[in-house]
């Protein structure tokens, strides 16, 4: 058995290769004098341009049209809720931080829901969301969206399980400002 060095054996997988040459440095190199002026200019270039940063309370920057915020469980035209807790966001969601439990609607709630079944209790687990608008195709009632709202920060780890109560966006009857405000250009 014949065995092979390394450089008989082995080949290029493209035609982009370069000879390194390995000559020793001069005095010059040796004091770093070039490498040293070469990043102080990149450092200064730097500082004469124009910053990418913005000023964030004080100026806003727009928002990309795809950019997915917030979830927001909407109404109809009338106030009522339109989520009938039929679970399909819960079963899209890849991180499983939706949680719904349905219950039947009563006698005298019609004004309050728009189906026979809603949602008695309706949770997203901010801390598990990807936010990848998986939900808001699932819905077939369009009752869920993604706002133009970050996720606000918190110090406990309980607060970013937000309630059906902290989702649902303002009634349109008795609050048509803040309903306006909330939708935003959804």
């Amino acid at each position: 058995m014949q065995t092979l060095t390394s450089k008989e054996n082995m080949q290029s997988l493209t035609n982009r290769f370069k000879q390194v040459e390995r000559k020793p440095m001069t005095l010059w190199e040796k004091m770093y004098v070039p490498a040293i002026a070469k990043g102080m200019s990149i450092t200064f270039g730097h500082m004469f341009k124009k910053r990418p940063t913005v000023n964030y309370p004080e100026k806003k920057r727009p928002f990309s049209p795809v950019f997915r915020g917030l979830h927001v469980l909407n109404r109809d035209e009338d106030g009522r809720e339109r989520c009938t807790a039929c679970g399909l966001c819960a079963l899209a969601c890849p991180a499983e931080a939706i949680t719904m439990e349905a219950a039947e609607r009563l006698p005298g709630e019609e004004n309050l829901y728009r189906e026979e079944k809603y949602a008695a209790k309706y949770e997203i687990n901010m801390l598990r969301c990807i936010f990848c608008g998986y939900c808001e195709e699932a819905c077939p009632k369009d009752a869920v969206y993604l706002s133009e709202t970050f996720a606000p920060s918190n110090y406990s780890r309980t607060k970013f399980i937000y309630g059906k109560e902290d989702l649902l966006i303002p009634n349109p009857k008795t609050q048509p400002e803040e309903y306006t405000k909330a939708k935003g250009n959804k």
